[in-house]
């Protein structure tokens, strides 16, 4: 399911026009960037939590040639499926 079919779904289910469940997905999904950008994290109790790790800088290879290259350290946005979400997909 892609961002369009799930804006037609939200707007299905909710008995809403398109646009209407456009823009509270767009807001649904600012608020968590907005949120994980501060450091905080995010849960939805039954869904799941979005957090912000730091991933440290090491060392990779390049596969075409093997030479050693530096990766820098980053953020990483990590998702964890509540007990609900697993339940329901299993």
């Amino acid at each position: 399911m892609n961002k369009t079919e799930l804006i037609d779904a939200m707007a299905a289910d909710a008995g809403i026009t398109k646009a209407a469940a456009k823009k509270a997905l767009e807001s649904f999904l600012g608020s968590i960037e907005k949120t994980l950008k501060k450091g905080d994290k995010v849960s939805l109790v039954g869904f799941g939590s979005w957090s912000v790790s730091k991933r440290a800088a090491r060392e990779g290879r390049n596969p075409q040639t093997g030479k050693t290259i530096k990766i820098a350290a980053k953020k990483v946005v990590k998702f964890k499926a509540g007990a609900e979400l697993g339940k329901a997909v299993n």
